[in-house]
């Protein structure tokens, strides 16, 4: 098999334009872009080996962006070229010359697969993030929700120092929104391909509008003073070190009580959405599953909610 030299891949938090820039490149004539990769190297715990591969089919049995991916197992291969083939699979399916996907969480592990892949790296205000992963479910209020938005820089921050200057590339979600021409055209140098405006196409076909400019910087009108201040006692140093400038409130002692109250919230905000959101039934089936030993109903019950799921994605 034929392993692929440098495929691009679309890296940061969720909630930071991953989807709309994947889109964008999807619909360039010669790119081929996949959408969220996680699986690919969720199961990769071992630095100096590969995952079992019977405990991987069987985990990509009941992954729903796989199932939803179509892509076909070969069990001969091993487990990169299994990898491999997803994306030459992708290749295949699309008719065009080069491939990349998305991977919001364990990135850096993608560089043992293929050292010389190319990453963009895409970054949006921590607190517009923190807000959006609320509405999502992620997180139950603000002072949680910019956790996975520090953990993904954190990422970014030690995998950058590993690559060469012509392997990554950082663009701001702002800038995409404001500056949509002159970023993609930065994009499609960095991999190698001329800007075409068929990236724009992705409006006519899918539930995203065009960049509406008035939409960043949602924080401002939709965050209060407070909500505000514990973003920003949190995230302020690492907001300054990426170019956003900070509101001027002071900030917030982050005291033990004061801690201890935010992950409580967080706790019972999460599961009073997963309440309202699901059916009553499967509600209570995927919490008892999650408790109890018997791996065939967990693998239906997850089933039945990645089904759930898929009806209510963008």
């Amino acid at each position: 098999m034929t392993m692929l030299k440098n495929p691009i891949f679309l890296v940061g938090a969720e909630r930071s334009g991953t989807t709309l820039l994947r889109l964008m490149l999807d619909y360039h004539p010669q790119i081929a872009f996949q959408q969220e990769f996680e699986f690919t190297v969720s199961q990769i715990t071992d630095p100096t080996d590969w995952p079992n591969l019977p405990g991987y089919y069987e985990y990509l049995s009941y992954n729903r962006i796989f199932l939803h991916s179509h892509f076909s197992i070969d069990k001969h291969l091993s487990y990169p070229e299994l990898i491999n083939s997803f994306l030459l699979q992708k290749i295949e399916r699309d008719k065009k010359q080069v491939v990349g996907a998305t991977v919001h969480h364990h990135f850096d592990r993608l560089l043992r697969i293929w050292p010389q892949a190319k990453f963009i790296h895409i970054i949006r205000d921590g607190r517009d993030v923190a807000r959006s992963n609320i509405t999502m479910g992620w997180a139950g209020n603000i002072f949680i929700g910019v956790d996975l938005w520090i953990k993904a820089e954190q990422l970014w921050q030690k995998l950058s120092i590993q690559l060469a200057s012509e392997q990554k590339l950082t663009i701001h979600y702002e800038a995409l929104i404001q500056n949509t021409d002159e970023v993609l055209s930065q994009i499609c140098a960095f991999i190698g391909v001329p800007f075409d405006r068929a990236m724009y196409d992705y409006a006519q076909h899918s539930t995203y509008d065009l960049p509406i400019p008035h939409l960043i910087e949602q924080w401002r009108k939709k965050l209060s003073d407070y909500e505000i201040q514990l973003a920003e006692s949190k995230i302020s140093t690492l907001l300054k070190e990426r170019g956003y400038q900070l509101s001027g409130l002071p900030f917030l002692k982050m005291t033990p009580w004061l801690r201890w109250r935010m992950r409580l919230s967080d706790r019972w905000t999460k599961r009073w959405f997963r309440f309202r959101r699901y059916p009553f039934r499967l509600y209570l089936e995927d919490a008892l599953s999650r408790r109890l030993p018997f791996k065939s109903w967990q693998k239906s019950v997850k089933l039945k909610m990645n089904a759930y799921n898929q009806k209510l994605c963008k």
